[in-house]
């Protein structure tokens, strides 16, 4: 069954290959100016941040035309709506780390401008920490 599970998961965030994301904002050609702390990282204060920032705009991972159902909008929409995109405690079986780490399928977001590596650590830190919805 988990294999069933991550296969949706990686099918619907492969589905979104085709967004475009804006001019960077952040340090390392970021699309965020998002900086994460080493530890106690905060979903209001860094992940939901940085979501908005660099995933949930128009035609990708938004609330009204996102083509792949994995809507990056809010807390409940982000973790619990696809099973297996953020496996608390658990980031390398979480397919957003995956992604955004490029390990499996194209790299997210797409484009010229990935997440820095402050980033991409800030999230798998989030996830090791629980996933909370703090």
């Amino acid at each position: 069954m988990r294999p069933a599970i991550a296969a949706c998961a990686l099918a619907a965030l492969a589905a979104g290959a085709g967004c475009k994301g804006t001019a960077p904002t952040g340090p390392d050609n970021s699309p965020s100016d998002i900086i994460f702390p080493t530890s106690g990282v905060s979903y209001s204060s860094q992940v939901q941040p940085l979501f908005n920032q660099a995933c949930t705009f128009s035609g990708c991972h938004d609330a009204s035309t996102d083509p792949t159902k994995l809507d990056l909008t809010s807390y409940g929409k982000a973790v619990l709506t696809i099973p297996g995109v953020v496996v608390p405690g658990k980031p390398d079986a979480s397919t957003l780390v995956l992604r955004i780490q490029g390990s499996v399928g194209a790299r997210m977001p797409p484009g010229a401008y990935p997440l820095n590596q402050n980033q991409i650590n800030g999230i798998r830190t989030w996830i090791v920490e629980g996933a909370k919805n703090n």
